[in-house]
């Protein structure tokens, strides 16, 4: 499965009323960590079977960002059944990243 563009618009629809437990990818264009972390959550999309994967930048979606109190990025967050269970900040390996939804 290919990553998700997360917006204000789609994120009730495809994080909190997801089924399956959804990783989500907060980022942005300038954040060095950020653009490393990239390939890796994009890798995490086409391997995991039965989770959603899905990125927001902070700069296109402030109010989601504010909302989840995302104050260092890159910081990935897992949710389950439309509630945070855990959360991820800075350049981590990827099973690191897999661990989140444990």
């Amino acid at each position: 499965m290919s990553v998700l563009t997360i917006t204000n618009e789609n994120f009730e629809q495809e994080v909190l009323k997801s089924d399956k437990p959804v990783i989500v990818d907060f980022w942005a264009a300038w954040c060095g960590p950020c653009k490393m972390l990239s390939p890796v959550v994009d890798q995490l999309a086409e391997e995991l079977e039965g989770v959603k994967v899905g990125k927001i930048n902070i700069d296109e979606q402030m109010e989601l960002a504010e909302k989840y109190n995302v104050s260092s990025i890159p910081c990935v967050v897992a949710f389950k059944n439309g509630e945070e269970v855990n959360r991820s900040v800075g350049l981590v390996p990827k099973q690191k990243l897999v661990d989140l939804l444990k």
